[in-house]
C-alpha cells in the first residue's frame, strides 16, 4: 500500500534537515551491518544509535571551512556521538551515503506523485462518465471535423494518464537502487553484506555494478518521466485554453466569487490555471534535459552532476506534485457548456456529415473519387455562399440519382456518428487502475 502525503510533505522531503536525516539513516544502517560482522562493538553501536544527531546550522558552518558537505555532516554528527564516532562511515565513500539516501527520497517523492496521478484518474473518469453523451464538434487543424463528445475527451486524457501511471511506477523502480560499495564500487574496504543490509532496510535493491556513483541514466529516466507527465498536463491545459476562448466558450475554468481577471478590464475571466500549467511544463522539460546531460561523467565519477541534481530533482518533483494537484482541481471544478457546444456545431451547417454522405454514395457503387467530388462541390458552395448542407445535397442531381431524401437525412443522424462511444468507453474503463 503506497502511503499518502500532502503538498507540504513533498517540499519537506527536500529540506536540509530531512536530507541530512536520510544521510544519517544510511550511516546508522551501515553501522548496524558492520556490527553484525564484528567490526563495531555492540556498546559502540548502542552509543551511535542513541547519540547520533546533528544541527543544520553547525553543518553549514563547518562546510564553509572544510568545503565538503559530507565531511561537515560527519564532523557535526561526530561531535554529538563522541569517541565512538570513529566507527561511523567505516569503509564508505560520500556517494554511498548520497546516492543511497537520494534513492530513498526519490522513492518517497514517487509515492506522492503516483497518488496524485491516481487521484486525477478518478476525477477524469468521473468527468468522462458525466459527459459521455455531451456532443461537441471535433476539430482537426482547428477546423470543424466530425462530432465527438466531451466525455470522449476526458476518456482520452484518462487513458494518457494511465500510461503516465505505468511510466511513473517503472521510474520508481528504476531509481530504487542504492550502492554501499566504496570509493570506486569495488567493495575494497567494505563487505557486500553491508550494502545488502542497508538497501534491504530502505526498500532498495543494490546496484549490480557501480562506480563511485549509481549511474545517472537512472535519474535521467526518472526526470524524463516527469517531463512526459508535464507535457501531458500542458496538452490538456492547451485544449482547455482553446475551449475557453470567448468565441468558443465550450468549457471554462472555475471563477470564484470576488476573483479578478484583469487590472484594467473588469469583464475578464481568464484561463490562468491552464496557462500557469503550460508555463511550468517548460521548466520540468528543461530539467529533464539537464538530467540527460548528467549521464556522461569522467571515468568512475566527477561532480558535474551533483550541483545540477540539487536543483532539478527537488524542483521537478515539487512541480509535478503541484501541477497534478492543480490540474485535478481545474478538471473537477470545470464549467462545461453543452448549449455553446450545440451552438458551435450549428456554425458548420451540417458540413461535418460529409464523410457519411460520401460513404453512402460509395455504398451505392460509385467510385470513391467520384463520390468525393460530388460531396465536396456542395460543401464548397456552403463555405462560399452559406445555406444548409443537407438541403443543398437534396438539390444535387448527381447525388439524387443514388440517394433518396430519407437516405440523405439518415446521413445526418448523430446517433450514427457516435454509435461506438459505448464501445470506446468500455475499452478504456474496463482496465483496473
Amino acid at each position: 500500500m503506497i502511503p499518502r502525503y500532502s503538498r507540504a510533505e513533498m517540499s519537506g522531503l527536500w529540506d536540509a534537515d530531512n536530507r541530512y536525516r536520510a544521510w544519517l539513516e544510511v550511516e546508522i544502517l551501515a553501522c548496524e551491518a558492520n556490527a553484525r560482522l564484528g567490526l563495531i562493538p555492540k556498546k559502540a553501536l548502542a552509543t551511535i544509535r542513541k547519540k547520533a544527531d546533528f544541527n543544520v546550522k553547525r553543518i553549514e558552518d563547518l562546510e564553509k571551512i572544510v568545503k565538503h558537505d559530507v565531511i561537515a555532516f560527519l564532523t557535526a554528527v561526530g561531535e554529538k556521538v563522541g569517541p565512538d564516532s570513529r566507527y561511523i562511515h567505516l569503509g564508505l565513500t560520500s556517494s554511498d551515503v548520497l546516492d543511497t539516501s537520494l534513492a530513498s527520497l526519490m522513492q518517497k517523492a514517487s509515492d506522492i506523485i503516483i497518488n496524485d496521478i491516481r487521484t486525477l484518474l478518478r476525477t477524469l473518469k468521473k468527468k468522462a462518465l458525466q459527459h459521455k453523451n455531451t456532443v461537441m464538434i471535433g476539430r482537426s487543424h482547428g477546423i470543424h471535423a466530425e462530432p465527438v463528445t466531451f466525455g470522449l475527451k476526458m476518456a482520452l486524457w484518462y487513458e494518457e494518464m494511465g500510461r503516465a501511471l505505468v511510466r511513473m511506477e517503472r521510474a520508481r523502480d528504476v531509481i530504487s537502487v542504492g550502492k554501499v560499495s566504496g570509493a570506486v564500487g569495488t567493495f575494497a574496504n567494505i563487505d557486500p553484506s553491508v550494502e545488502a543490509y542497508v538497501c534491504g532496510k530502505l526498500g532498495l535493491r543494490p546496484e549490480p555494478v557501480a562506480t563511485q556513483v549509481v549511474q545517472r541514466d537512472r535519474h535521467a529516466e526518472f526526470l524524463s518521466t516527469l517531463a512526459l507527465i508535464a507535457s501531458s498536463i500542458e496538452k490538456f491545459s492547451v485544449e482547455l485554453r482553446h475551449l475557453q476562448r470567448t468565441e468558443v466558450l465550450e468549457a471554462e475554468e472555475y471563477f470564484s466569487e470576488g476573483q479578478k481577471g484583469s487590472s484594467a478590464m473588469p469583464h475578464k475571466r481568464n484561463p490562468i490555471s491552464a496557462e500557469n500549467l503550460s508555463g511550468l511544463a517548460r521548466v520540468v522539460r528543461a530539467n529533464s534535459v539537464a538530467a540527460m546531460e548528467n549521464v556522461a561523467l569522467w571515468h568512475e565519477r566527477d561532480i558535474s552532476h551533483s550541483s545540477v541534481e540539487r536543483i532539478i530533482i527537488p524542483d521537478s518533483t515539487i512541480l509535478i506534485d503541484y501541477m497534478l494537484a492543480r490540474f485535478n482541481n481545474l478538471v473537477d471544478r470545470l464549467f462545461v457548456y453543452p448549449a455553446n457546444m450545440e451552438r458551435n456545431m450549428a456554425i458548420s451547417k451540417g458540413l461535418f456529415h460529409s464523410e457519411t454522405v460520401m460513404l453512402a454514395l460509395v455504398g451505392k457503387g460509385i467510385r470513391r473519387e467520384t463520390a468525393y467530388s460530388y460531396v465536396q462541390r456542395n460543401a464548397m458552395e456552403v463555405w462560399k455562399k452559406g445555406g444548409d448542407f443537407r438541403q443543398r445535397l437534396k438539390t444535387d442531381q448527381d447525388i439524387r440519382k443514388h440517394l433518396s431524401n430519407k437516405e440523405i437525412d439518415d446521413c445526418f443522424d448523430l446517433s450514427h456518428t457516435l454509435k461506438k462511444v459505448d464501445f470506446i468507453f468500455k475499452r478504456v474503463f474496463q482496465k483496473k487502475r
